[in-house]
C-alpha cells in the first residue's frame, strides 16, 4: 500500500519569493505557490484584475495611474544607464555610425571595391565621361579618380549602414509609452498565467546590489536567458520595470518584425537582427558597432544563448553568433568590462508547445504575423499556472575571459591567439548554460509529466502518482535541483493543480474506477515538460542505459552483471552520441562515472563489488536486491528518461539507409538537407504511429 500524501519539507530554510500579481503589488510571501485561501494581499490574480464591465470605476483607476506615472509607475528612479529622453534614438544611431570599426570596415569594402573595378577595366567611367577635370584644368589623374571612386563608394555604404541602423536599433526613448507597454503587457500575462510570476527575494536583491555598482562603473549587465517561450522576454522586462533596474535592449530575430508588432516592440526594447548574416561583412561589423556603443555606455543587454526556442523541453547547444561579438567587444579593450547574469525561466505550461510538436513532425514553422499575433488572445482565459525566473549569481566577463586565458596557456600544447578565442568562446557558452541549469526550478507540470513518462504501464492511480511526485521531489533535490515551492500544501493538492494546467488534453483519467487513474495521453506534448527534468539524471540514466545490455539478456543476477571495463566503454559510448544532445559536468568521463555510480551505490540501486586487493578499483555493478525487489522502478525510471533519445538516434541510423547510392553510381553524390530531413521526419512518423 503506497504511504499517504504527506507535505514537503517546510521551505522555511530557503529564501521567500516575491510575486507580481495583476494588482500590480510585489509580494514578498512564504516561497510557494498561492494557497487555495491567499491571504488578503495576494488576492486571485484574475478576479484582481479589473475589468470594465465588472467594475468600471477600478478599471479607469488603474489606468489612469500608469497613465499618470503614479509612485513606481512614473518609473524615474531607475538603476543604470538614462535611456528615456527625447533625441535618445538619434543620438545612439550616431554613436554606431561614428564607431571606429565601422569605419574600417567600410574604407575596406570601397578599397576592394575599387581594385576590383581597376581590374575588370570599368574605373570612374562616370566619371570619365563627364570630363572632370582638376583645379589646373587638366583631366584627372588615375590615382585621383580612383580615390574620387572610393571616397563614391564609402558615402553609398554609410548611407546602406544609416538605414539598417535605422531599422536596427531600439527606440526606447517615451517614458509615457513604456507605462503603458508594461501595463498592457502585466495584464495579458497574468491574465494566463493566473499565479503570478515569481522570483527569489534573495536572488533579485543580489542582482540590484550588482546593478547599482554596474551603474557606477557604467558598466551593462548582460541578461543570457534560457528561451522557450515569447514569453521569456516579456516577463524578464516585466521584472526589471517593476524592480526599478533598466531595461535591457534585447537581441530578437527580424522574424518577429512585422507591422504594428514591430515597431512596438522596437519601442519596447527590441534590437531587430537578420537571423543569418551569411556573407554580409557591413551588416556584420554594424551589429558589432551597435552591441560595442550598448556597452560601452553601460546599457544594458538581453539575448538568449540558445538561439531560437526550445521545442524539445531541454536546454539547446549554444549559439555562439552574438556570445562571440560580446567576447571581443571586452577582449579586445573596446569595452573595459560587462557583468554576465545567467537567467532560467520555468513554466507550469508552456503557451507553444502545440505549435512545436506540429514543428517537430515536419510542419514548417508559419512566418510570424499580426493575425497570429492577435489569436493569441484566446490564452487569456486559460490558467497556465505561474513563470518563474531565476538568475544566477552574476559574473564579470572580463574576469572570466583572464581565467579561461590563464588555463589555456598553461596546457602543454601551445594555441595561437585564434584558437584560444575559439575555446573561450565554447567555454563561455556551456558554462552559461550550466548555470542556468544549476538555477532552474522543476515545475509541478515537469515532475507529473515525468513520473507519467517513467511509469510501466498504461495508467497510475492518484496515490502512486503522488508517491511518484513525493519521490521524484526528493530525487531532484538530491542532485542540487531546484523543486517550485509547495508553500505548506500537501503534495496532492499540488498535483491535482498540476494536473489542472496540463488539462485533459494531456492527462486523461480511466472512467470506471474505484481510484482515480491518470495516463499520457498526448504523450509527445508530455515529453516537453520531462525534458525540463532530465538534465538532472543524465549521468544516472547514460549508466542504468549501458546496464540494460546486460540485463536485458536476463537469467540469474550473477548473469547480469556488469563488468567495469564493459560499463565504461558503453557509457563513453553514449556519452559521444549524445555530447550535442546535454550539458554533461565538465569534470570529465572517469570522475562523472565514478559520481553516478557512488550516488546510484548509495540510493541503493545498484550493488558494485570492488577488487579484493585494490578497494579502489571496481570489479562488477549490477542491481541491488532492494531494487529487484520494488520491481526496479527506480532502474527503469532512469532507462526511460534516456530511451527516447536512444530511439532517435536509431531511428536516424535507419533513415541514412534512405542515402545508399544506386550499385552503378560512382563518385560522391550530394543530397539535398531539406529533403533528407523530410524523409528522416517521415521514418519518424510511422514509427510513432
Amino acid at each position: 500500500m503506497p504511504p499517504k500524501s504527506k507535505p514537503p519539507p517546510s521551505p522555511t530554510s530557503e529564501p521567500p519569493d516575491l510575486s507580481i500579481l495583476a494588482d500590480d503589488a510585489v509580494h514578498l510571501h512564504t516561497a510557494g505557490y498561492t494557497s487555495s485561501h491567499p491571504p488578503e494581499h495576494e488576492r486571485n490574480l484574475v478576479g484582481s484584475m479589473a475589468r470594465f464591465r465588472q467594475s468600471p470605476l477600478d478599471f479607469l483607476r488603474e489606468i489612469s495611474l500608469h497613465v499618470s506615472g503614479t509612485g513606481w509607475r512614473s518609473y524615474d528612479d531607475v538603476v543604470g544607464q538614462p535611456i528615456f529622453y527625447t533625441g535618445f534614438s538619434e543620438r545612439m544611431k550616431g554613436m554606431v555610425l561614428q564607431n571606429e570599426k565601422l569605419g574600417e570596415k567600410v574604407r575596406e569594402l570601397a578599397s576592394r571595391r575599387v581594385d576590383v573595378e581597376v581590374r575588370e577595366g570599368g574605373l570612374g567611367t562616370e566619371i570619365a565621361d563627364k570630363e572632370v577635370s582638376g583645379d589646373d584644368g587638366g583631366s584627372l589623374g588615375v590615382e585621383e579618380r580612383k580615390h574620387r571612386r572610393r571616397v563614391q563608394i564609402e558615402e553609398q555604404l554609410m548611407e546602406v549602414a544609416d538605414k539598417l541602423t535605422d531599422d536596427m536599433i531600439c527606440k526606447m526613448e517615451s517614458q509615457r509609452f513604456i507605462r503603458g507597454a508594461y501595463y498592457l503587457c502585466t495584464q495579458l500575462l497574468t491574465r494566463a498565467y493566473h499565479q503570478g510570476i515569481h522570483v527569489s527575494s534573495e536572488e533579485v536583491l543580489r542582482l540590484r546590489g550588482v546593478a547599482e555598482q554596474a551603474e557606477k562603473n557604467k558598466q551593462s549587465i548582460i541578461f543570457l536567458p534560457c528561451h522557450r517561450s515569447h514569453v521569456d522576454y516579456v516577463s524578464l522586462q516585466i521584472i526589471c520595470y517593476r524592480l526599478g533596474l533598466a531595461l535591457p535592449t534585447v537581441v530578437a530575430g527580424d522574424n518577429l518584425n512585422f507591422p504594428v508588432v514591430g515597431s512596438f516592440l522596437q519601442h519596447a526594447g527590441a534590437m531587430w537582427i537578420r537571423r543569418s548574416f551569411g556573407d554580409d561583412q557591413l551588416y556584420t561589423t554594424l551589429v558589432q558597432a551597435y552591441i560595442d556603443t550598448l556597452l560601452q555606455n553601460g546599457f544594458n543587454l538581453e539575448c538568449f544563448v540558445e538561439g531560437g526556442r526550445s521545442r524539445t523541453g531541454k536546454l539547446l547547444p549554444p549559439k555562439f553568433g552574438i556570445l562571440n561579438f560580446l567576447l571581443d567587444s571586452v577582449a579586445s579593450g573596446r569595452v573595459n568590462d560587462a557583468i554576465i547574469c545567467p537567467v532560467s525561466t520555468q513554466y507550469d505550461k508552456v503557451i507553444e508547445v502545440d505549435s512545436y510538436i506540429s514543428e517537430l513532425l515536419g510542419q514548417p514553422k508559419p512566418k510570424e504575423n499580426l493575425m497570429d499575433f492577435l489569436s493569441a488572445s484566446s490564452v487569456l482565459s486559460l490558467k497556465l499556472g505561474r513563470v518563474d525566473v531565476r538568475f544566477h549569481e552574476p559574473w564579470s566577463l572580463r574576469g572570466f575571459i583572464q581565467q579561461q586565458t590563464e588555463r589555456f596557456t598553461q596546457l602543454p600544447q601551445q594555441l595561437d591567439t585564434k584558437e584560444m578565442r575559439l575555446r573561450i568562446l565554447r567555454t563561455m557558452g556551456y558554462k552559461v548554460l550550466s548555470d542556468i541549469n544549476d538555477v532552474s526550478v522543476v515545475m509541478p507540470t515537469a515532475l507529473i509529466g515525468t513520473v507519467l513518462l517513467t511509469l510501466r504501464g498504461r495508467g497510475v492511480g492518484k496515490a502512486e502518482l503522488v508517491r511518484r511526485v513525493e519521490w521524484l521531489s526528493d530525487r531532484v533535490r538530491s542532485q542540487g535541483g531546484r523543486v517550485a515551492h509547495f508553500a505548506g500544501l500537501p503534495t496532492s493538492v499540488v498535483v491535482e493543480r498540476g494536473l489542472e494546467v496540463l488539462g485533459p488534453g494531456l492527462v486523461g483519467i480511466v472512467q470506471g474506477l474505484p481510484e482515480e487513474t491518470f495516463y499520457a495521453v498526448d504523450r509527445f506534448q508530455l515529453s516537453f515538460y520531462r525534458n525540463m527534468t532530465i538534465h538532472l539524471f543524465i549521468l544516472q540514466a547514460l549508466v542504468s542505459a549501458a546496464m540494460y545490455t546486460k540485463i536485458k539478456q536476463g537469467g540469474g543476477p550473477e548473469n547480469q552483471r556488469i563488468t567495469f571495463e564493459d560499463l565504461h566503454d558503453q557509457v563513453y559510448f553514449l556519452s559521444q552520441l549524445f555530447r550535442g544532445e546535454f550539458i554533461f559536468p565538465t569534470e570529465g568521463l572517469d570522475v562523472n562515472l565514478t559520481k553516478a555510480l557512488d550516488g546510484l551505490e548509495r540510493d541503493s540501486v545498484v550493488q558494485i563489488t570492488r577488487n579484493s586487493e585494490d578497494p579502489n578499483k571496481i570489479d562488477f555493478i549490477e542491481l541491488s536486491d532492494a531494487e529487484r525487489e520494488c520491481g526496479r522502478e527506480n532502474f527503469d525510471f532512469y532507462c526511460f528518461l534516456i530511451w527516447p533519445f536512444v530511439e532517435a538516434s536509431w531511428l536516424g541510423a535507419m533513415s541514412l539507409q534512405m542515402l545508399t547510392p544506386p550499385l552503378t553510381q560512382t563518385g560522391e553524390t550530394w543530397l539535398d538537407m531539406k529533403k533528407v530531413q523530410d524523409r528522416a521526419q517521415l521514418v519518424c512518423w510511422y514509427d510513432i504511429i
